[in-house]
């Protein structure tokens, strides 16, 4: 309050950002010479004929494109991209495991990715990074799940406790909901990155996942599982868990044909699927030789639940190993057009879609008013080449500007 009694106005902080073109996270084709005006943290207007409010900031961005900041729904910020992140990370103390996270989630923002969605950390230490963004511009959007749900010896078993029958599943979700995550992540399979563990098999049977959702929707938290093999799919998916994550289908030796009747589960249930995408070029690095001779039947599989019309979107296990850095989500743009996806789709599926997927669709991934003014900056047309979202110019984290992966322009 003032002196007079009156409630002071807060000062706006106008920018009208000028380019060539403009992606709004939905629309099939760009917008021409758009104009967004931003206010602090908030996009007020964006509009190609749209006035500049009078001391408003004028930023030229000639020759660029605006895209929304970009929106990765599986990540683990613990994982440092090594060639063994797991042993890395048992290297570290809490206090340089956080330092490390930080880091991770800063590079990510630098390349665009300006909201993560961390599906496995240690101790909860995403959760305080979560609550350092809100003060700290250079840090994106977090949302967390804390440790993973796993069984005794399980998948990522060396991030917490495991949880073991039904009463344990509900116990361990009760105390994520007390910690405060956004989302429930348990392991419906094993892994690749845990010695012992068998991707190709279930850990939990139907009626412990159904007592996962049911527990999870109790107390008002989405749920997704993690699931390789196709029973822990069919599981997953009869128990009514909100994502998916993998979904390869793969079995010991190979990967299952996606049958008809689980297609149309698939298809016909309320559940996103977090497509394991995105490659990026590293020296010396590729991905393991068996999932290399897996890659044609599990694209395959990925183009006909594409066709028949499943909700899907990137989930990059960003961390996992060198093909996988903190802002691989670039690279999957590609991989999803390679499933039959056009640029604009697979780009609302990197943005608008991810951002819904992660509870987040009333202000992440547009350009419209009223959302976050979160932004990528690139040079060319995303639409006609694919190349041109690694031409980063700058990137926007709530109305602040950083620099690109390598200094911007």
């Amino acid at each position: 309050m003032t002196a007079a009694g009156t409630t002071a106005t807060p000062r706006r902080r106008l920018a009208a950002l000028r380019a060539a073109w403009l992606f709004d996270g939905t629309s099939p084709t760009l917008m021409a010479n758009p104009t967004v005006v931003i206010d602090g943290d908030t996009i007020i207007t964006v509009g190609p004929s749209v006035p500049v409010p009078e001391g408003a900031t004028v930023v030229d961005l000639a020759g660029a494109t605006i895209l929304p900041g970009l929106v990765d729904s599986h990540v683990h910020l613990a994982f440092d991209s090594s060639a063994d992140p797991v042993a890395r990370l048992a290297e570290r103390d809490d206090a340089a495991a956080f330092a490390a996270m930080a880091s991770t989630a800063r590079t990510a923002a630098r390349g665009g990715v300006t909201t993560v969605r961390d599906l496995g950390d240690r101790g909860y230490l995403s959760l305080g990074l979560r609550e350092a963004a809100h003060t700290d511009p250079s840090l994106p959007e977090i949302l967390a799940a804390g440790p993973p749900i796993t069984t005794p010896g399980g998948h990522c078993h060396y991030l917490g406790e495991p949880a073991v029958g039904r009463a344990g599943i509900r116990a361990a979700i009760r105390e994520r909901a007390d910690r405060g995550v956004d989302v429930i992540k348990i392991m419906a399979s094993g892994g690749n990155l845990t010695p012992g563990s068998r991707p190709e098999l279930a850990q939990y049977g139907l009626a412990e996942l159904r007592a996962a959702v049911e527990e999870a929707h109790r107390l008002q938290l989405p749920i997704t599982a993690h699931a390789h093999g196709t029973q822990a799919i069919a599981d997953a998916l009869a128990a009514g868990v909100d994502g998916l994550e993998h979904v390869s289908f793969m079995t010991a030796d190979g990967v299952d044909e996606i049958s008809e009747e689980l297609l149309v589960a698939l298809v016909s249930n309320p559940v996103t699927l977090g497509m394991t995408l995105g490659i990026a070029p590293a020296p010396g690095a590729a991905p393991p030789p068996g999932m290399i001779a897996r890659m044609p039947a599990m694209i395959a599989n990925a183009q006909r639940m594409y066709r028949a019309g499943a909700s899907m979107i990137a989930g990059t296990d960003a961390g996992i190993s060198p093909i996988k850095p903190p802002d691989v989500l670039r690279w999957a743009f590609a991989h999803l057009q390679q499933l039959g996806m056009t640029p604009a789709e697979a780009l609302h599926s990197c943005t608008a879609r991810a951002a819904a997927a992660c509870g987040l669709g009333d202000r992440k991934g547009r350009l419209v008013s009223g959302y976050d003014a979160d932004m990528l900056v690139i040079d060319g047309n995303p639409l006609d080449d694919p190349v041109a979202l690694h031409q980063i110019r700058r990137v926007y984290l709530r109305g602040v500007a950083l620099s690109g992966p390598d200094g911007g322009h």
